[in-house]
């Protein structure tokens, strides 16, 4: 399933995903699947009732966003494991949810891994800093292309060429905060949460089509533990969650984590004709457009 993270938007056709490709952090096909925007920031404090009413009315969302991005850019390496779900709607009305799991490398400037495991689908995308690959593991075939240049210029080129997004790839630029900094109407401190035993600044953001809400990791580490994309122009109101288990900035990971491997990985494809991608089954697709 692709995501992209600018724009303000979440599109649905009659109800379930319009769906595309990539890395939740990633990912998946862009010919038919959710488009959404993670524009969060430029924030207007407004007053929280969390905790019974018990908040610090001196924290700015906008500061702790930008305190995470200024983190987050420091680090030459990351690697991550998180869960995620994407609810769809049914023509019946009926609300389903499909899981998966994701390992992400990043090694900045211009190098990153990311492995997705579903129920439907078994893919990874490569980037040793010349060439993109994507391998549909389950169907044996893979697909490449030049990409040369950082991963922000990547992430770009994925998204206007490839049509390819992801969840939360903005996470992996090297500006987060400016990427993430259009289209926000409100912002909330809703005080702490703790999400896997790790106490967390609980955000929320608004725009016209989407709310936001992100859950940042207090003390000097402010890493993102959780976030959950609500569509409020679907009827239903379906979700998307990802949940992070284990991010690592600064991990150690060699150049050798980026290498592809050909031998076994099945026959050589155009990216267009990568198909078996998406993280929800071509049933749902079919019986949404009916």
């Amino acid at each position: 399933m692709g995501y992209s993270f600018k724009g303000g938007t979440m599109r649905y056709c009659n109800g379930i995903a319009d769906r595309p490709f990539l890395t939740e952090f990633l990912g998946l096909r862009t010919t038919r699947r959710a488009i959404i925007a993670l524009a969060l920031a430029s924030a207007v404090v407004v007053p929280s009732f969390a905790n019974g009413g018990k908040v610090d009315p001196q924290v700015d969302p906008k500061a702790v966003l930008k305190s995470m991005s200024d983190y987050l850019a420091r680090q030459s390496t990351i690697s991550a494991k998180f869960n995620s779900s994407i609810e769809v709607i049914t023509p019946e009305l009926e609300k389903i949810q499909f899981d998966s799991s994701t390992t992400l490398q990043l090694k900045r400037p211009d190098k990153l891994r990311v492995e997705r495991v579903g129920g439907y689908a078994a893919v990874e995308m490569i980037f040793d800093g010349t060439t993109l690959t994507i391998h549909d593991i389950d169907n044996k075939k893979y697909a490449q292309a030049s990409a040369g240049g950082t991963i922000d210029a990547l992430v770009d080129r994925m998204r206007h060429e490839f049509g390819i997004g992801a969840p939360g790839v903005d996470l992996l630029l090297s500006d987060v905060y400016a990427a993430l900094s259009a289209d926000v109407l409100a912002a909330k401190y809703i005080g702490q949460g703790v999400i896997d035993g790790v106490e967390c600044e609980h955000l929320a953001f608004r725009n016209n089509e989407t709310d936001w809400q992100l859950w940042v990791r207090t003390g000097p580490e402010p890493i993102p533990c959780k976030m959950v994309i609500t569509s409020k122009t679907v009827t239903g109101s379906p979700q998307y969650t990802v949940e992070v288990r284990d991010w690592k900035p600064g991990a150690a990971i060699g150049n050798a984590a980026f290498e592809f491997k050909v031998d076994g990985a099945g026959s050589k494809v155009e990216i267009k004709d990568l198909s078996a991608l998406d993280e929800v089954p071509p049933a749902a697709t079919e019986g949404a457009q009916q």
